[in-house]
């Protein structure tokens, strides 16, 4: 079987991979994967059952908590559910993760492009993640005029499908902001004062 033809001849398979090697032990059904990866459902259950083939995955039944319908009365049940999830048993499963997550799938103009339409921009700085720093305060800062959150939340969800995992970010409107440096607001010295990446700088903060 070739292995390696099977896993990089899709670019939602790429997605899909990414979600599981950066949720190693946790396991999704159709539902969460298509929604996470922004991959359509007929699409993932092709590509998990070549994914499965080839061995990366397997599937494995678990619970899943089914949330009520709005206003319904009715409280979360549990309902149990066949999943998929990494094979820790994988022969290649170290160096395919070393692969796919060293290769950024959106570049610096790439993601400030993705930022344009959720307000007037002034500081846009990225972390965690994007820079394997996984004890970094968050992943994304947004600072600006006019920011929109439902926006924001928009294009962060659009990014997650790109880099595989849940993105941790803070919005702060330009005057909030400067105020926290004059009086060093740890969360924001939190950011600063580490390592980060100035996607869009207008304010020449220190």
């Amino acid at each position: 079987m070739d292995i390696l033809g099977i896993i990089f001849n899709s670019q939602a398979r790429i997605k899909i991979l990414r979600l599981f090697l950066l949720n190693p032990i946790d396991t999704f059904d159709i539902r969460d994967i298509a929604q996470k990866s922004k991959v359509k459902p007929t699409e993932v259950r092709k590509e998990l059952s070549l994914l499965k083939k080839a061995g990366v995955l397997e599937s494995k039944s678990f619970f899943k908590i089914v949330l009520p319908k709005p206003k319904s009365a009715k409280t979360g049940s549990k309902k149990r559910t066949v999943g998929f999830r990494l094979n820790p048993k994988f022969s290649l499963l170290i160096p395919l993760k070393n692969l796919i997550i060293s290769e950024t799938p959106l570049n610096r103009d790439e993601i400030s492009k993705r930022f344009r339409s959720v307000g007037k921009i002034k500081f846009l700085a990225l972390s965690g993640i994007f820079l394997d720093e996984p004890d970094a305060r968050i992943d994304v800062l947004v600072v600006g005029d006019n920011l929109n959150k439902r926006a924001i939340e928009s294009t962060l969800r659009s990014i997650e499908a790109e880099v595989g995992r849940e993105l941790s970010y803070g919005a702060l409107e330009t005057a909030e902001f400067l105020y926290r440096i004059s009086v060093y607001d740890k969360f924001v010295r939190d950011i600063l004062d580490f390592r980060h990446d100035r996607v869009i700088d207008k304010l020449g903060v220190v």
